[in-house]
């Protein structure tokens, strides 16, 4: 987690700045992983609120601000009154979600007359298309465990129509490109290493795939891209066809 901080950090933090934000916002931070942008918005927002949910919270400290809520919660299931927050964020979280179109609608139901809907989600470039072979034997392997495991790492492109379909205006998007190499700017290393033993087991890889991946790691001239972030975001119209005013958790 703390390497998809490092690298990402910056851009989402400067997509949020875009965003007319307010000291008095309340934010909620979906699949809050380690809890840096939620304690960005904490800081952010000091006047208004911050929940920071996610399956497994022991990451996450409560502590590092006063105006922070921490929920351990499964976002499948979880619902809040329509009109609770004025900014709902979510990173590399809904692609791993079976019903995801649809827990994107919820979301944007959630958002108070107003309020912003950010989402940020990897789509993987093509592993053939990388000109190492090495990199390709690898991502193909760790692109085909997580469709294995229900994920899409494609489904970032429809996330402007899917907000424009959830009822959401003023949709824009922009996008990261992810750096595989440069010694130093690498984020990958770590990303495959903890993929590994999971790798092996299933049989995608072998040892020596990852040791030849590891050596490119390793040379200075190495530099690929392997994905981009796609960040999309859209926002509730200020009147609401129903009428609801923010509201508290349902």
């Amino acid at each position: 987690m703390k390497s998809i901080q490092t690298s990402v950090d910056a851009f989402t933090t400067g997509v949020v700045d875009g965003l007319p934000i307010e000291a008095s916002w309340n934010c909620l931070e979906l699949g809050a992983g380690a809890g840096s942008i939620a304690y960005w918005l904490a800081g952010r927002c000091p006047d208004g609120r911050v929940v920071a949910v996610d399956l497994d919270t022991r990451h996450l400290d409560a502590g590092q601000a006063a105006n922070l809520e921490i929920q351990e919660a499964d976002i499948t299931c979880e619902d809040y009154a329509p009109g609770s927050f004025d900014l709902i964020h979510a990173r590399y979280l809904y692609c791993h979600l079976p019903a995801r179109d649809a827990t994107v609608e919820r979301a944007a139901r959630w958002l108070a007359p107003g309020g912003w809907l950010v989402i940020e989600e990897p789509y993987h470039l093509p592993a053939g298309t990388s000109p190492f072979p090495a990199v390709q034997r690898v991502l193909a392997a760790y692109q085909r465990m997580y469709r294995e495991h229900g994920a899409d790492m494609t489904w970032a492109r429809s996330l402007p129509a899917r907000l424009a379909r959830s009822g959401l205006s003023e949709v824009s998007f922009t996008g990261n490109l992810g750096c595989m190499g440069g010694l130093d700017k690498d984020r990958w290393r770590p990303v495959i290493a903890q993929a590994a033993p999971a790798l092996l087991a299933e049989g995608l890889v072998t040892e020596a795939d990852l040791s030849e991946f590891s050596g490119l790691l390793d040379d200075p001239a190495f530099i690929d891209i392997p994905q981009v972030t796609v960040s999309a975001w859209g926002r509730r119209p200020s009147h609401l066809p129903d009428g609801s005013a923010r509201a508290g958790r349902g």
